[in-house]
């Protein structure tokens, strides 16, 4: 099933489980129940702001955007990012009028909705599966799966208030939902920015991967090196390659060892830029020699 079918089926989905919150919230007078509500609707928002992303991250690049249109996607996972947290904060305002003054809650309604939720829920993350490295995909997913622990969590308090009478075990569940939203919105809200602000991937080891090419035979230095992501899951390298003179033939045969190196590692797009002289590599990561023709010449 395509990403965006996944996202089609979990949007209708979503509607119906905001529908039955809202109106079992207010008729129970549950703000566990509500808060869960809010954050379903921002599902809704978050599931059709993905929707639309991941149709329009699939355009072929073109003059207006040579490197495609994939980070479309990331902004929707940014937006997302932050409507958890404006949802997290609403939850703790309300949160703290009702441990000041605990309202009664119809108990019946409250479990038999949140149970409906946690079984819409449940499916929806199942649909949306996991470990996805789409980050648009993952904020969705996020926030249905921020859904189905605040469902469990309304379950829980909700049989606990029946047995013991305890109704600001309400506001304190909502207060924990609330926790669990902001770490992953806060999260999200982290890796997006890191592909914004082109920072180096996780998982990769900028000066172990220039040592490595160094240590390709011909290879002296290496300067001038980037490593991003221009998308979620497409990781971009250029790089100065300062070799020993050798013919346009031999010198094509080292880029494409260093190439093969790099698409080892997992990295989609290479620049590299073949130089034989040293003597403008000042901001060099990693060279061997500062001047190859002064070592010739002693």
């Amino acid at each position: 099933m395509t990403g965006e079918r996944r996202l089609a089926i979990t949007f209708f989905v979503t509607l119906l489980i905001l529908a039955a919150e809202v109106i079992g919230g207010f008729l129970s007078n549950s703000l566990a129940l509500l808060s869960d509500a809010g954050h379903v609707a921002t599902d809704a928002l978050a599931i059709g702001i993905g929707f639309v992303a991941n149709r329009l991250s699939r355009r072929p690049s073109d003059r207006y955007a040579t490197f495609g249109y994939q980070r479309v996607g990331l902004l929707a996972a940014l937006i997302n990012g932050v409507s958890l947290l404006v949802i997290a904060g609403f939850i703790f305002y309300e949160s703290y009028g009702r441990l000041l003054s605990p309202p009664e809650i119809n108990i019946p309604l409250m479990l038999s909705i949140a149970t409906i939720g946690l079984a819409g829920n449940s499916i929806m993350a199942f649909i949306l599966g996991h470990g996805h490295g789409d980050l648009n995909i993952k904020s969705v997913w996020l926030h249905v799966m921020g859904d189905t622990f605040s469902s469990v969590g309304v379950i829980l308090s909700g049989i606990a208030i029946y047995f013991t009478g305890w109704r600001c075990l309400d506001p304190i569940i909502s207060i924990t939902i609330g926790g669990v939203i902001v770490w992953g919105g806060i999260r999200l809200i982290r890796d997006t920015l890191a592909i914004f602000l082109d920072l180096t991937p996780k998982g990769f080891d900028i000066k172990a991967l220039t040592r490595e090419i160094t240590a390709i035979p011909d290879v002296i230095g290496v300067h001038d090196v980037h490593l991003w992501s221009f998308a979620h899951d497409l990781v971009a390298f250029s790089a100065h390659i300062l070799v020993s003179d050798r013919t346009l033939q031999e010198a094509e045969f080292t880029k494409e060892r260093i190439e093969k190196i790099l698409r080892e590692k997992g990295i989609a797009h290479t620049t590299l830029q073949i130089e034989c002289s040293c003597a403008n590599c000042s901001d060099s990561l990693y060279c061997q020699q500062t001047n190859p023709r002064e070592d010739k010449e002693r």
